[in-house]
């Protein structure tokens, strides 16, 4: 009789549903690690690996396992594996792209209706007064969204969903950009501009990251760039932390070079710069993109939908080239 593929998850996948399959067809096994835990040596004969999107995955981890033939990653990111040298050891790495796009750009307007409506503030003022007197607030307004400028910076699922919520609902006009420019037709059907990085500093009224962390991408938001904003607009961030130069921007915000943020990531380890905490015209999140229930079970699926393909060729693969 064939021996099961063993399916490792250094997290613990306590989802409702979504990974019956992986339950059914392998020895799934979850060792759940926290900062600082060794790799587990009684499973060093793992056949799949899913880490966390936390975990580093570099060479010491992935030649940890001799058997691993697929990193299955819980994320669309993948900044958390060596790629190149996974590839080089004859290993796969997969993502899930799909399930993350709806939730996250959700997420990305909530920040922004936050901003844009004070929404936040007005909140701390009613609770920390316990009253709906408007007080010193009473001169500090809010902006329409409808007619403004937003600019989206990494044009792919994400940034187009996002697009297309405020474009259609909010009646934005819309700039992009992306590493391969849109076709004419492609831009006419999505009523959509193409824009240098620098041009949608300049003229956006909201600038929306929505790039992959690479080394071409790291603190792409530097003081330079935020000197190009205009003093009314906004910047939103549920890429990655590092896409942005942190200090530069709280130096920004306490000066009122840029109007505000609202931000779900965090250059440091996802641990907010302590200035960020005191500043009003931030909203923040703690990584929080796909943190529904309908996200979690969509992504368990698009996991286990991965690792089955992968292993016996019945379906297709997200695999990260």
């Amino acid at each position: 009789m064939k021996e099961r593929e063993k399916v490792l998850f250094l997290f613990d996948p306590s989802f409702e549903s979504g990974l019956e399959e992986l339950y059914e067809r392998y020895e799934v096994v979850v060792v759940p690690l926290r900062r600082g835990d060794s790799l587990p040596e009684e499973h060093r004969d793992a056949t799949v690996v899913v880490p966390p999107f936390t975990m580093p995955m570099g060479k010491e981890e992935i030649d940890f396992f001799p058997n691993v033939r697929l990193i299955a990653n819980y994320a669309v990111g993948y900044n958390n594996i060596d790629v190149a040298y996974a590839h080089q050891k004859g290993v796969a790495v997969a993502n899930t792209p799909q399930s993350v796009v709806r939730p996250t750009a959700e997420l990305c307007v909530a920040l922004l209706l936050s901003l844009s409506r004070r929404v936040s503030e007005w909140d701390r003022l009613l609770r920390s007064q316990r009253s709906s007197r408007k007080g010193g607030m009473m001169t500090r307004m809010g902006v329409d969204l409808n007619g403004k400028t937003l600019g989206i910076i990494g044009y792919g699922n994400i940034g187009q969903c996002v697009g297309k919520i405020l474009h259609d609902g909010f009646g934005m006009k819309m700039l992009y950009n992306k590493r391969i420019r849109l076709s004419a037709d492609q831009e006419e059907h999505l009523d959509a501009t193409y824009a240098t990085v620098d041009e949608i500093f300049k003229t956006a009224d909201v600038v929306s990251l929505h790039t992959p962390y690479n080394a071409d991408s790291h603190h792409l938001v530097n003081s330079e760039r935020l000197a190009m904003m205009k003093p009314t607009a906004m910047l939103i961030n549920v890429a990655r932390g590092a896409v942005v130069d942190e200090a530069a921007l709280v130096k920004a915000l306490q000066e009122g070079t840029i109007a505000g943020a609202g931000l779900d990531v965090f250059e440091n380890d996802d641990r907010p710069l302590d200035a960020l905490y005191d500043l009003d015209n931030v909203v923040m999140t703690p990584h929080v993109g796909t943190q529904t229930n309908d996200a979690r079970i969509a992504m368990a699926r698009e996991l286990a939908n991965n690792v089955v393909g992968f292993l016996e060729g019945d379906r297709p693969v997200s695999l990260v080239k």
